[in-house]
């Protein structure tokens, strides 16, 4: 009997285990595989990755910000890098600077002179032209393209002067122009950079220019700059008398540079600097004392500071906000998907 009422116990047990009040539908048979349903699957799957590269590469791309602050950093220094060639001998003209507070260019370094060619080489115009060409593209396009080229990590204005080719043929005669190149540690103030006829003499109460035994008839201030900026290189910059050409047949033209210099903090990602932009206005007239126009044939840089300074910042969205959205945009894409 007690072996009896073990096994009855045993096989009650067994019975509730088989019970079940849901029944039981194999997969097979409420699954349908059709080729449009893995097609489906497949694009649905294509269209997910493609979001995500695509939600990851926006997160990375970030925006580029812009705000004006006043520039309180009166005591720093104003760094002009220059190289410009000017159609007359070296012995014939002199570059200077003088500031609002009088200061020369004694006090701000030396610019070196080398005696050359206004006529280019091949190889020197392809180079000049490539300049000019591509800074034009770059101020016409700024609009459309400034937020990529503050957030790359590559400047557009050469490292010293060694961009320039050097000429390797020498033409058969006397060296007909004057390379001008150079940096100079200026005063953050207003100033003037000009290149005229004589070498510059100081005096006590500033300096004057002596063309001794040169002829006006040969003067030609034509020139060529091939590279103008304030400041040290950073992405974004763009300097806009690179490339700039001027030629003239008269002689007693003047070229006039009105610079409007901006300081500008950069804080990116790739690249972090304290330097300067700057914008730019033109003028040439012709010296005639009969008609009332007076001056002194030269080339003339006017450049001013500005009191604002821009600040270049670069910002992303957080990373929760990031991945929230790519999980919302992938969840709504897999339950479309699971209605087709």
């Amino acid at each position: 009997m007690l072996r009896n009422r073990k096994k009855s116990s045993y096989y009650g047990v067994e019975v509730v285990k088989k019970l079940d009040s849901f029944p039981k539908v194999n997969k097979d048979e409420y699954v349908e595989r059709s080729s449009i349903g893995g097609i489906v699957s497949v694009v649905t799957f294509i269209i997910i990755f493609w979001i995500i590269i695509y939600e990851i590469k926006y997160y990375y791309g970030s925006n580029v910000n812009f705000k004006f602050a006043p520039d309180t950093q009166f005591d720093a220094k104003l760094k002009l890098n220059l190289d410009v060639t000017v159609a007359m001998p070296c012995h014939s003209i002199g570059a200077d600077i003088v500031d609002s507070t009088n200061q020369n260019l004694l006090m701000f370094g030396n610019l070196e002179e080398e005696d050359t060619w206004f006529e280019m080489s091949e190889e020197q115009r392809s180079h000049f032209e490539d300049i000019r060409h591509f800074n034009s593209y770059l101020r016409e396009e700024y609009h459309a393209i400034n937020q990529l080229l503050w957030k790359s990590a590559h400047s557009f204005q050469p490292t010293g002067n060694s961009g320039f080719p050097q000429r390797h043929d020498s033409p058969d005669q006397e060296p007909d122009a004057c390379r001008i190149h150079g940096s100079l540690v200026l005063n953050k103030i207003a100033g003037n950079l000009h290149i005229t006829a004589g070498k510059s003499f100081q005096l006590p109460d500033g300096h004057i220019h002596l063309p001794a035994f040169i002829l006006p008839s040969s003067y030609n201030f034509s020139h060529r700059i091939h590279h103008f900026s304030f400041g040290d290189s950073s992405a974004g910059i763009i300097n806009p008398l690179d490339g700039d050409e001027k030629i003239t047949d008269e002689l007693t033209a003047v070229f006039q540079y009105f610079v409007e210099v901006v300081p500008t903090d950069v804080e990116t990602f790739l690249s972090k600097a304290n330097t300067y932009q700057y914008s730019v206005k033109d003028h040439m007239r012709i010296i005639n004392h009969e008609k009332g126009s007076h001056g002194v044939p030269g080339i003339f840089f006017k450049y001013d500071v500005s009191a604002l300074k821009v600040i270049v910042t670069q910002s992303r969205e957080p990373l929760l906000k990031f991945f929230i959205r790519l999980s919302s945009t992938v969840a709504g894409v897999f339950i479309t998907a699971g209605t087709i």
